[in-house]
């Protein structure tokens, strides 16, 4: 991070919200240690999956999880990992899945139906630090926290010594997909990006960073949240 000392700066605020429903509760106490990250250090990332898989990706703060579970849905062969603090996030992406898997006849067996999916209930910096160089195929930072008071900059997820880390867990021409609404973050991101020797972005003009990509699902928040005018940015590791 661009701050100096070991001590880490808070990148989200609470962990809990609301009371979770009864359903829910039971989830995180049956489904998500099915699917949790049991995060080793220098571990290959496609080894915390149970079937074969060609790539892995990582999710940054998945919110509600539709865009997690959309690309585990659409890319059998990749594994996803799903990085989120917030209690109520989490169980709401297990709800998603256990609704899934009820439609296979005989069940699977509660969350059989997302084998390509990883979650971890935590802070993602935890998971950068330990995958090993060059293991994700791509990165997505979508409408994270834009900490908008200066003297919460700081706190960003895009920092200098963030995409020093990014860039060495990324390989060769994997993507970053950043996303945000809050235009002065945008331009933040945009400055650390632009100047990082490691990444290149790919729009050639405003439409390629004006418009959704089309395997770039909207999510909860974007449909109802919006700030302004979303960006969404895809920049590619050298």
């Amino acid at each position: 991070m661009e701050t100096s000392g070991t001590r880490r700066s808070k990148l989200f605020g609470r962990r809990k919200g609301p009371k979770l429903s009864q359903h829910q509760a039971s989830l995180i106490q049956t489904l998500l240690p099915r699917l949790a990250l049991n995060l080793a250090e220098g571990r290959d990332p496609r080894s915390y999956f149970e079937d074969a898989i060609d790539n892995v990706w990582l999710e940054v703060g998945f919110g509600g999880g539709e865009h997690l579970l959309w690309q585990a849905q659409h890319h059998p062969d990749v594994g996803l990992i799903g990085a989120e603090p917030y209690e109520t996030g989490v169980a709401k992406l297990l709800s998603k899945i256990d609704s899934l898997d009820a439609q296979y006849h005989p069940p699977l067996g509660g969350g059989r139906g997302c084998l390509n999916l990883r979650v971890y209930q935590g802070d993602a910096r935890d998971i950068i630090e330990a995958l090993p160089d060059a293991s994700l195929g791509r990165v997505f930072i979508l409408f994270p926290d834009p900490w908008p008071k200066t003297r919460h900059h700081k706190r960003r997820f895009i920092q200098t010594g963030m995409l020093d880390a990014l860039a060495r867990v990324m390989k060769p021409a994997a993507e970053l997909r950043f996303a945000s609404d809050d235009s002065p973050y945008v331009g933040w991101t945009l400055e650390r990006l632009l100047a990082h020797p490691a990444f290149d972005w790919t729009a050639a003009g405003p439409d390629d960073w004006k418009t959704r990509p089309a395997d770039w699902p909207p999510t909860r928040y974007e449909e109802k949240a919006l700030h302004g005018v979303p960006a969404f940015l895809t920049f590619v590791r050298i």
